[in-house]
């Protein structure tokens, strides 16, 4: 009697805590793309004829950047992770901005500081197509009143730039004289070394700021900064002000990145989702239930007791490990609904067959439970290895079907076994029965 309370406090606190772990189920349970909305890209690294470990490495780096830019866009729960040795696997759920989030991950966001040669017969030269060796014209991009942006004049820059991103420590958004927003950049203690040197051996003379082979401001050094501060504006939105801040905070891309797949998934397809795939599974669990009562009576009822635990559990593992339930996670449910009272069938007809050459209804549920445990362990098993397989090398739905059987058929074997033979055994400690409803 001992051990029978024992187990049934351990199957009660697995009870609570799988309440616990899934209240509120708005807050604890994520939602997947396809259920939320939002949208999915797959990204290409580009950096051909790379050796296979540099090129992972690229692709590494890339992934982290990108997951800080994501991280400060603010967009909750995304889904950043590799897809083979060169891709990158984007999911963003409920994001509202579709072609902003492109914008600011796919960004390169190469910053560089270019000293201008303001030599106006070198640059007439360049602009006729004898362009000096070390040098480069670029364009600096204007904007007039309106925010439209065009090509402004041209610039004769050297190649080589004298300071370069990495050295930044910060970027955050600030007000000009003008009242329009700017990006005040802030250098770390040897980027701000190497900004006061180079803005001390070039007064008087225009440094370029580049990002992304863009120029934006030339402004005209005056003294020595030796404070490590800059500012890019150009007429700026204040919104563009910030998405330049986040990329460059986040700092630039080792490679380009190319969008091979782009899928965006409406919030009302969303809804819809949840709605046809939720009532699937309520109307088969009521099914289900119905059988279990009709065909086995009281014994189908606890049946049913282990089936709703078995859920309980799913969406508790779910939430425990902040896994994303999809549309096809659904349906891994669903079709876990089946397999955990197809565990119980077999173990009531193995018990019926018991009863019937008249044995006494303990001895005949030990014997029901102990000829079906080989046969649920082995089907069950099988079942739990091909969902695992689908959930490791799967991606997207296959994942996320994979994800919710493996979970689902393990709670099985836990609850359509262990529990139910321990509300039998409480049943049958604490009462006489002479006849079994089953």
């Amino acid at each position: 009697m001992k051990t029978l309370n024992c187990k049934l406090l351990f199957v009660l606190v697995i009870i609570g805590v799988c309440i616990w772990q899934i209240y509120p189920p708005t807050k604890k349970i994520k939602l997947g793309l396809d259920l939320l909305g939002g949208m999915q890209l797959m990204l290409q690294v580009e950096k051909s004829g790379l050796k296979k470990e540099t090129a992972k490495d690229v692709t590494d780096r890339a992934l982290e950047i990108i997951r800080n830019r994501i991280d400060a866009l603010g967009v909750a729960e995304p889904v950043i992770q590799k897809a083979g040795e060169d891709r990158i696997l984007i999911q963003l759920p409920g994001v509202k901005d579709p072609e902003r989030a492109i914008e600011i991950i796919g960004r390169t966001a190469l910053l560089e500081f270019k000293l201008v040669n303001d030599d106006r017969e070198l640059l007439d030269k360049a602009l006729s197509g004898e362009v000096p060796d070390g040098y480069e014209v670029v364009y600096l991009v204007e904007k007039d009143e309106r925010g439209i942006s065009r090509e402004g004049s041209p610039l004769l820059l050297k190649k080589e730039a004298e300071l370069t991103g990495s050295g930044l420590k910060d970027a955050y958004v600030g007000i000009d004289n003008n009242g329009l927003p700017e990006v005040r950049l802030e250098f770390n203690r040897k980027g701000a070394g190497k900004f006061a040197k180079i803005t001390g051996a070039n007064i008087e003379k225009r440094l370029a700021i580049v990002l992304d082979g863009k120029v934006f401001s030339a402004p005209v050094i005056r003294d020595r900064i030796p404070g490590g501060k800059a500012q890019i504006s150009g007429r700026f939105t204040m919104q563009e002000a910030k998405d330049l801040a986040i990329v460059l905070r986040a700092g630039a891309l080792p490679a380009k990145l190319s969008i091979i797949q782009k899928r965006i998934v409406g919030p009302s397809l969303g809804r819809e989702s949840i709605k046809k795939g939720t009532t699937s599974a309520i109307l088969g669990a009521i099914l289900v239930v119905l059988f279990m009562v009709i065909y086995y009576a009281a014994s189908g009822m606890i049946a049913n007791f282990a089936l709703f635990l078995n859920v309980l559990i799913i969406l508790a593992v779910l939430a425990f490990f902040k896994a994303t339930l999809t549309l096809p996670g659904i349906a891994g449910i669903a079709l876990t609904i089946g397999m955990a009272v197809d565990a119980n069938v077999l173990i009531f007809e193995r018990i019926r067959e018991e009863l019937k050459i008249r044995k006494m209804i303990r001895s005949s549920i030990d014997a029901g439970y102990e000829k079906a445990l080989v046969t649920i362990v082995d089907s069950n098993l099988t079942t739990v290895i091909a969902g695992f397989v689908l959930f490791l090398f799967g991606t997207g739905p296959i994942k996320g079907f994979g994800l919710t059987l493996t979970i689902g058929i393990l709670a099985n074997i836990f609850t359509a076994v262990f529990v139910t033979k321990l509300i039998f055994d409480f049943i049958c400690s604490r009462y006489k029965m002479e006849r079994m409803s089953i």
